[in-house]
């Protein structure tokens, strides 16, 4: 039987992954840095964005919620082109307001151990014009970081399928 509170949660995500939000944060400001906890080949460590860009550009990608069905084909894209972003001299990882457990599994199952995902807390996905109070769930939107740690690209749609190949074109342009 399903609930009330299970039709509204529901509701509520589909509204989310239907409904693309316009990221506010300029390509060239300065992005937000955090750090949080986060996941790969299922195990948990602490990220830094600020670390992470020492080694140089990072895509933020934020995604609704794990083990959804474009969540997770999204992840299986962004796994299979690992090998092309580390070439380019990109880290990735993803972000959602899933828990460190949920995200420990993902990372291993759709993420297939090819880059982190991290936690999002409320705070970070108002930073980052992606979510907030209104929704815990962020919108479908990927951030392409320079090593300077402005912001390169943004890039919102609720459909997953280009989120790869813009990011990584944005990536690629970086070197030129």
């Amino acid at each position: 039987m399903i609930t009330r509170t299970r039709l509204f949660a529901a509701a509520a995500l589909a509204l989310a992954i239907a409904t693309p939000a316009h990221a506010d944060l300029d390509e060239g400001t300065k992005a937000p840095i955090f750090t949080t906890k986060a996941a790969m080949a299922g195990k948990e460590f602490g990220f830094s964005l600020a670390t992470a860009l020492k080694q140089g550009p990072v895509v933020l990608y934020f995604y609704p919620k794990a083990f959804t069905s474009g969540c997770t084909l999204e992840a299986n894209a962004f796994a299979e082109a690992m090998p092309q972003f580390k070439a380019a001299g990109a880290s990735v990882i993803g972000m959602s307001s899933d828990d460190i457990e949920t995200l420990k599994r993902f990372s291993r199952e759709e993420c297939r151990d090819a880059f982190p995902v991290g936690v999002a807390s409320l705070d970070l996905l108002e930073d980052y014009d992606v979510g907030g109070p209104s929704s815990p769930y962020a919108s479908r939107t990927s951030y392409v970081i320079a090593s300077d740690g402005r912001i390169a690209t943004v890039y919102t749609n609720g459909d997953y399928r280009e989120h790869v190949s813009r990011t990584l074109a944005a990536v690629k342009n970086l070197s030129k």
